[in-house]
């Protein structure tokens, strides 16, 4: 996990059409006033409509300096390639920004891996075993949870006690394969094995059904080299 990055900061919910809203905003093919109307038809109040920029800004608007380069490739597939969906791109841009984001995600995708649901329960107990005991860290974790059901990855069911991942979603854009992957890279902030990366428990929501090796063979941002006999591994490049 990139310890260096904001360790909860994503502190709201954050619906699929705010998000879309910066996205385009930031691609020029929305605009700020846009964004603006919906945070008004949310009917925020003031401290929670400035925090819920903030998580926006730090998504899509003004990412941090290390990850605008990210974030900006991440809006050229969407300009490119309508059909690759925002919340494929809003999630790739949440893990890589957001650590606190990033381990839920992986949480869920590891307890529901089994039989495809878990309970809210045990990804609350986990995460505050990882980022201590407290409401913050409760709250923080059902924000996170309502937005990736929002973006339609999760249900949440039985009065939100239990989680049922949904059908993956099929990436089949090769560029947002290897950007999605780029993202599971920069959260867990260490080289992966190619061969795990068709069930990377942060990427639960997709199918990544895709030559994987070849497209990362041709992604100038990720490495891919050889570790012990047969088994290939991928890294950022610095």
């Amino acid at each position: 996990m990139n310890l260096s990055a904001p360790q909860i900061g994503f502190d709201r919910f954050i619906p699929l059409d705010l998000a879309t809203a910066a996205l385009r905003a930031r691609a020029g093919t929305g605009s700020i006033e846009e964004l603006a109307s919906l945070l008004d038809a949310a009917g925020l109040f003031k401290e929670a409509r400035k925090k819920t920029l903030t998580v926006l800004n730090r998504l899509w608007l003004a990412p941090r300096p290390e990850m605008s380069n990210f974030a900006d490739r991440g809006i050229a597939i969407f300009k490119e390639d309508p059909a690759v969906p925002v919340s494929v791109l809003t999630w790739g841009v949440a893990i890589a920004t957001y650590p606190f984001f990033g381990r839920v995600a992986e949480l869920v995708g590891r307890l529901s891996a089994i039989q495809g649901d878990c309970t809210s329960a045990e990804v609350q107990r986990r995460m505050s075993e990882i980022f201590g005991e407290r409401e913050g860290t409760h709250r923080m974790t059902r924000r996170v949870l309502q937005s990736q059901s929002n973006w339609g990855f999760i249900d949440r069911i039985q009065g939100e006690k239990r989680i049922i991942r949904k059908a993956p979603l099929s990436v089949t854009n090769d560029e947002a394969v290897a950007w999605l992957i780029e993202g599971a890279v920069r959260y867990l902030g260490k080289a992966v094995s190619v061969d795990a990366l068709q069930s990377l428990p942060v990427l639960f929501p997709f199918e990544l059904d895709r030559p994987i090796a070849y497209i990362l063979s041709n992604t100038p941002t990720l490495e891919v080299r050889s570790e012990g006999g047969m088994n290939q591994v991928v890294r950022l490049l610095s």
